[in-house]
Protein backbone atom coordinates (compact mmCIF):
# COMPACT_ATOMS: atom_id res chain seq x y z
CA UNK A 1 0.00 0.00 0.00
CA UNK A 2 2.89 2.16 0.91
CA UNK A 3 4.71 2.40 -2.75
CA UNK A 4 0.60 2.29 -4.06
CA UNK A 5 1.06 5.32 -7.02
CA UNK A 6 -1.38 8.11 -7.16
CA UNK A 7 -1.90 11.32 -9.31
CA UNK A 8 -2.20 14.47 -6.85
CA UNK A 9 -1.59 18.16 -8.93
CA UNK A 10 -0.02 17.09 -11.69
CA UNK A 11 2.16 15.18 -10.11
CA UNK A 12 2.44 10.79 -10.09
CA UNK A 13 3.69 10.53 -6.79
CA UNK A 14 3.84 7.42 -3.89
CA UNK A 15 0.66 7.51 -1.87
CA UNK A 16 1.84 7.64 1.38
CA UNK A 17 3.73 10.87 -0.41
CA UNK A 18 0.59 12.38 -1.56
CA UNK A 19 -0.58 15.76 1.06
CA UNK A 20 -3.22 18.72 0.54
CA UNK A 21 -3.97 21.57 2.55
CA UNK A 22 -5.77 21.63 5.74
CA UNK A 23 -6.92 24.50 4.01
CA UNK A 24 -8.31 22.80 0.77
CA UNK A 25 -12.14 23.60 0.59
CA UNK A 26 -12.78 19.71 -0.50
CA UNK A 27 -11.68 19.17 3.52
CA UNK A 28 -13.33 22.21 4.86
CA UNK A 29 -16.40 22.37 3.36
CA UNK A 30 -17.07 18.95 1.09
CA UNK A 31 -17.00 21.85 -2.24
CA UNK A 32 -15.81 19.44 -4.63
CA UNK A 33 -16.87 16.85 -6.66
CA UNK A 34 -15.87 13.25 -7.73
CA UNK A 35 -15.88 10.31 -10.05
CA UNK A 36 -15.82 6.40 -10.04
CA UNK A 37 -14.89 4.68 -13.66
CA UNK A 38 -14.42 0.75 -13.71
CA UNK A 39 -11.46 -0.45 -16.19
CA UNK A 40 -11.64 -4.13 -17.51
CA UNK A 41 -8.99 -5.35 -19.28
CA UNK A 42 -6.75 -1.93 -19.18
CA UNK A 43 -9.87 -0.02 -20.43
CA UNK A 44 -11.82 2.41 -18.47
CA UNK A 45 -15.48 1.43 -19.17
CA UNK A 46 -17.91 4.23 -20.89
CA UNK A 47 -14.94 6.79 -20.69
CA UNK A 48 -17.41 9.52 -22.67
CA UNK A 49 -20.31 8.69 -20.17
CA UNK A 50 -18.18 9.11 -17.53
CA UNK A 51 -16.52 12.38 -18.61
CA UNK A 52 -19.74 13.84 -19.62
CA UNK A 53 -20.94 13.12 -16.00
CA UNK A 54 -17.86 14.81 -14.86
CA UNK A 55 -18.45 17.85 -16.68
CA UNK A 56 -21.60 18.63 -15.87
CA UNK A 57 -20.94 18.15 -12.00
CA UNK A 58 -18.47 20.46 -12.39
CA UNK A 59 -20.71 23.00 -14.36
CA UNK A 60 -23.17 22.50 -11.42
CA UNK A 61 -20.50 23.88 -8.68
CA UNK A 62 -19.23 26.34 -11.11
CA UNK A 63 -16.28 25.03 -11.33
CA UNK A 64 -13.69 24.90 -14.60
CA UNK A 65 -13.00 21.61 -15.74
CA UNK A 66 -9.17 21.46 -15.69
CA UNK A 67 -8.14 19.05 -18.04
CA UNK A 68 -9.53 17.99 -21.67
CA UNK A 69 -11.06 14.48 -22.14
CA UNK A 70 -7.96 13.40 -23.72
CA UNK A 71 -5.77 14.82 -20.76
CA UNK A 72 -8.28 13.28 -18.40
CA UNK A 73 -7.61 9.48 -20.51
CA UNK A 74 -3.61 10.13 -20.38
CA UNK A 75 -3.92 10.56 -16.52
CA UNK A 76 -6.52 8.25 -15.53
CA UNK A 77 -5.11 5.24 -18.10
CA UNK A 78 -1.10 5.86 -16.37
CA UNK A 79 -3.09 4.89 -13.76
CA UNK A 80 -3.93 1.49 -14.15
CA UNK A 81 -2.27 -1.79 -13.50
CA UNK A 82 -2.09 -4.72 -15.77
CA UNK A 83 -3.48 -8.41 -14.98
CA UNK A 84 -6.85 -7.16 -12.70
CA UNK A 85 -10.15 -5.13 -12.86
CA UNK A 86 -10.06 -2.27 -11.20
CA UNK A 87 -11.80 1.11 -10.81
CA UNK A 88 -10.27 4.74 -10.86
CA UNK A 89 -11.68 7.34 -8.27
CA UNK A 90 -11.02 10.64 -9.52
CA UNK A 91 -11.91 14.00 -6.98
CA UNK A 92 -11.45 17.44 -8.05
CA UNK A 93 -12.08 20.57 -5.07
CA UNK A 94 -12.37 23.56 -5.67
CA UNK A 95 -8.79 24.26 -4.18
CA UNK A 96 -6.80 25.76 -1.10
CA UNK A 97 -8.09 29.25 -0.34
CA UNK A 98 -6.21 31.84 2.09
CA UNK A 99 -9.35 31.96 4.65
CA UNK A 100 -12.21 29.41 5.41
CA UNK A 101 -14.82 31.90 3.88
CA UNK A 102 -18.42 30.44 2.32
CA UNK A 103 -18.30 31.99 -0.37
CA UNK A 104 -16.31 31.41 -3.69
CA UNK A 105 -12.03 32.40 -3.07
CA UNK A 106 -11.06 34.19 -6.06
CA UNK A 107 -7.88 32.76 -7.86
CA UNK A 108 -7.28 29.63 -6.69
CA UNK A 109 -6.33 26.34 -8.11
CA UNK A 110 -8.43 23.14 -8.00
CA UNK A 111 -7.17 20.45 -6.46
CA UNK A 112 -7.01 17.27 -8.65
CA UNK A 113 -6.61 13.59 -7.01
CA UNK A 114 -7.08 10.03 -8.81
CA UNK A 115 -5.79 6.74 -7.76
CA UNK A 116 -6.77 3.26 -8.78
CA UNK A 117 -8.13 0.08 -6.96
CA UNK A 118 -8.63 -3.07 -7.47
CA UNK A 119 -12.58 -3.84 -7.85
CA UNK A 120 -13.02 -6.78 -5.37
CA UNK A 121 -14.84 -9.53 -6.53
CA UNK A 122 -19.07 -9.25 -4.84
CA UNK A 123 -19.51 -12.24 -3.32
CA UNK A 124 -23.17 -11.55 -2.68
CA UNK A 125 -23.35 -11.14 -6.96
CA UNK A 126 -25.49 -13.82 -7.39
CA UNK A 127 -26.71 -14.96 -4.15
CA UNK A 128 -29.12 -11.21 -3.53
CA UNK A 129 -28.59 -8.98 -0.47
CA UNK A 130 -31.42 -7.09 2.16
CA UNK A 131 -32.36 -3.91 2.22
CA UNK A 132 -34.52 -1.40 4.37
CA UNK A 133 -35.94 1.51 2.90
CA UNK A 134 -35.37 4.76 4.57
CA UNK A 135 -36.83 8.39 3.72
CA UNK A 136 -34.35 10.35 1.65
CA UNK A 137 -32.99 12.95 3.95
CA UNK A 138 -30.45 14.42 1.16
CA UNK A 139 -30.27 18.17 -0.40
CA UNK A 140 -32.16 19.09 -3.65
CA UNK A 141 -29.19 18.73 -6.16
CA UNK A 142 -28.36 14.85 -5.54
CA UNK A 143 -27.36 14.93 -9.56
CA UNK A 144 -24.19 16.45 -8.70
CA UNK A 145 -21.38 13.69 -8.11
CA UNK A 146 -20.44 15.63 -4.64
CA UNK A 147 -17.92 14.64 -2.11
CA UNK A 148 -20.86 15.68 0.35
CA UNK A 149 -21.74 12.26 1.26
CA UNK A 150 -22.51 12.45 4.87
CA UNK A 151 -26.53 11.43 4.48
CA UNK A 152 -25.51 8.49 2.33
CA UNK A 153 -23.35 7.65 5.02
CA UNK A 154 -25.53 7.96 8.08
CA UNK A 155 -28.39 5.76 5.58
CA UNK A 156 -26.27 3.35 4.43
CA UNK A 157 -24.91 2.99 8.11
CA UNK A 158 -28.70 2.61 9.15
CA UNK A 159 -29.01 -0.95 7.07
CA UNK A 160 -25.66 -2.71 7.98
CA UNK A 161 -26.86 -1.97 11.36
CA UNK A 162 -30.41 -3.68 10.34
CA UNK A 163 -27.94 -6.57 9.18
CA UNK A 164 -28.78 -5.19 5.10
CA UNK A 165 -26.65 -4.21 2.73
CA UNK A 166 -28.07 -1.03 1.61
CA UNK A 167 -30.77 1.65 2.06
CA UNK A 168 -33.04 1.88 -0.62
CA UNK A 169 -34.27 5.87 -0.43
CA UNK A 170 -37.62 6.77 -0.51
CA UNK A 171 -39.24 10.79 -0.85
CA UNK A 172 -42.90 11.69 -0.32
CA UNK A 173 -43.62 7.94 -0.88
CA UNK A 174 -41.86 7.56 -3.84
CA UNK A 175 -38.42 5.68 -4.69
CA UNK A 176 -35.75 7.60 -5.48
CA UNK A 177 -32.29 5.36 -5.64
CA UNK A 178 -30.43 3.57 -3.53
CA UNK A 179 -27.16 5.32 -0.79
CA UNK A 180 -25.02 4.24 -3.31
CA UNK A 181 -26.59 2.60 -6.10
CA UNK A 182 -29.45 2.78 -8.72
CA UNK A 183 -32.59 0.81 -8.23
CA UNK A 184 -34.54 -1.13 -10.55
CA UNK A 185 -37.56 -3.02 -10.17
CA UNK A 186 -39.58 -5.66 -12.13
CA UNK A 187 -43.26 -4.95 -11.84
CA UNK A 188 -46.04 -6.65 -14.18
CA UNK A 189 -43.29 -8.09 -15.92
CA UNK A 190 -41.57 -4.91 -16.74
CA UNK A 191 -38.35 -3.72 -15.62
CA UNK A 192 -38.95 0.25 -14.34
CA UNK A 193 -36.40 2.23 -12.46
CA UNK A 194 -37.03 6.01 -11.84
CA UNK A 195 -36.45 8.60 -14.62
CA UNK A 196 -33.54 11.14 -14.35
CA UNK A 197 -33.97 14.22 -12.38
CA UNK A 198 -32.43 16.40 -9.78
CA UNK A 199 -33.42 14.05 -6.95
CA UNK A 200 -31.37 10.78 -8.26
CA UNK A 201 -27.32 10.67 -9.48
CA UNK A 202 -28.12 8.71 -12.81
CA UNK A 203 -25.29 6.04 -13.09
CA UNK A 204 -23.59 4.86 -15.89
CA UNK A 205 -24.19 1.51 -15.41
CA UNK A 206 -28.21 2.84 -15.17
CA UNK A 207 -27.44 3.44 -18.95
CA UNK A 208 -26.46 0.40 -19.70
CA UNK A 209 -28.95 -1.75 -18.53
CA UNK A 210 -31.56 0.62 -20.41
CA UNK A 211 -29.79 0.30 -23.11
CA UNK A 212 -29.37 -3.74 -22.87
CA UNK A 213 -33.12 -3.95 -22.12
CA UNK A 214 -34.00 -2.41 -25.17
CA UNK A 215 -31.57 -4.09 -27.80
CA UNK A 216 -32.61 -7.52 -26.05
CA UNK A 217 -36.18 -6.76 -26.48
CA UNK A 218 -36.80 -6.72 -22.61
CA UNK A 219 -39.90 -5.13 -21.76
CA UNK A 220 -38.77 -1.74 -19.32
CA UNK A 221 -39.20 2.02 -19.09
CA UNK A 222 -38.48 4.77 -16.50
CA UNK A 223 -41.38 5.94 -14.32
CA UNK A 224 -42.01 6.92 -10.46
CA UNK A 225 -42.51 3.85 -8.52
CA UNK A 226 -44.13 3.93 -4.82
CA UNK A 227 -42.78 2.16 -2.04
CA UNK A 228 -46.16 0.31 -2.34
CA UNK A 229 -45.32 -0.84 -5.30
CA UNK A 230 -41.83 -1.46 -4.88
CA UNK A 231 -42.83 -4.00 -2.59
CA UNK A 232 -45.06 -5.96 -4.84
CA UNK A 233 -42.15 -6.03 -7.18
CA UNK A 234 -41.01 -9.64 -8.47
CA UNK A 235 -37.30 -8.67 -8.76
CA UNK A 236 -35.21 -5.41 -7.52
CA UNK A 237 -31.66 -4.87 -8.47
CA UNK A 238 -29.03 -2.42 -6.94
CA UNK A 239 -26.44 -0.90 -10.03
CA UNK A 240 -23.58 0.90 -9.43
CA UNK A 241 -20.12 1.25 -11.35
CA UNK A 242 -18.14 -0.90 -8.65
CA UNK A 243 -21.11 -3.59 -8.07
CA UNK A 244 -22.72 -3.96 -10.97
CA UNK A 245 -26.20 -5.29 -11.29
CA UNK A 246 -27.07 -7.12 -7.50
CA UNK A 247 -30.45 -9.00 -6.72
CA UNK A 248 -32.03 -7.59 -2.93
CA UNK A 249 -33.67 -11.09 -1.98
CA UNK A 250 -35.25 -9.02 0.96
CA UNK A 251 -36.48 -5.34 1.46
CA UNK A 252 -37.76 -3.99 4.95
CA UNK A 253 -38.08 -7.99 5.85
CA UNK A 254 -40.55 -9.12 2.98
CA UNK A 255 -38.85 -11.62 0.62
CA UNK A 256 -38.46 -10.61 -3.10
CA UNK A 257 -38.66 -13.32 -5.92
CA UNK A 258 -38.68 -15.99 -3.16
CA UNK A 259 -35.53 -15.02 -1.36
CA UNK A 260 -33.33 -15.38 -4.41
CA UNK A 261 -32.16 -13.63 -7.69
CA UNK A 262 -34.67 -13.66 -10.12
CA UNK A 263 -34.91 -14.88 -13.53
CA UNK A 264 -34.36 -11.68 -15.23
CA UNK A 265 -31.60 -10.67 -13.23
CA UNK A 266 -29.85 -13.77 -14.29
CA UNK A 267 -30.98 -12.38 -17.89
CA UNK A 268 -29.72 -9.34 -17.97
CA UNK A 269 -26.16 -9.98 -15.60
CA UNK A 270 -25.44 -12.14 -18.59
CA UNK A 271 -26.02 -9.51 -20.74
CA UNK A 272 -23.94 -7.08 -18.77
CA UNK A 273 -21.00 -9.53 -18.25
CA UNK A 274 -20.67 -10.27 -22.43
CA UNK A 275 -21.12 -6.47 -23.16
CA UNK A 276 -18.12 -5.74 -20.65
CA UNK A 277 -15.98 -8.41 -22.53
CA UNK A 278 -17.38 -7.22 -25.99
CA UNK A 279 -16.21 -2.93 -24.97
CA UNK A 280 -12.76 -4.23 -23.24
Amino acid sequence: MQNKMVYLNGQTLPLAEAKISVMDRGFLFADGIYEVIPAYSGKLFRFEEHMTRLQNSLAAIHLPNPHSAQQWLDILTALLEPGFDQAIYLQITRGVAEKRDHAFPKQVVPTVFAMSAPIEPFTELSSGVKAISVDDIRWQFCYIKSTNLLANILLRQQAVEKGSAEAIMIKDGYLTEGAASNVFAVIDGVLLTPPKSDGILAGVTRDVILELAQSNNIPYGEDIISLDALLTASEIWLASSTREIVPVIELDGREISEGQSGPLWHTMNQLFQAYKKSYS
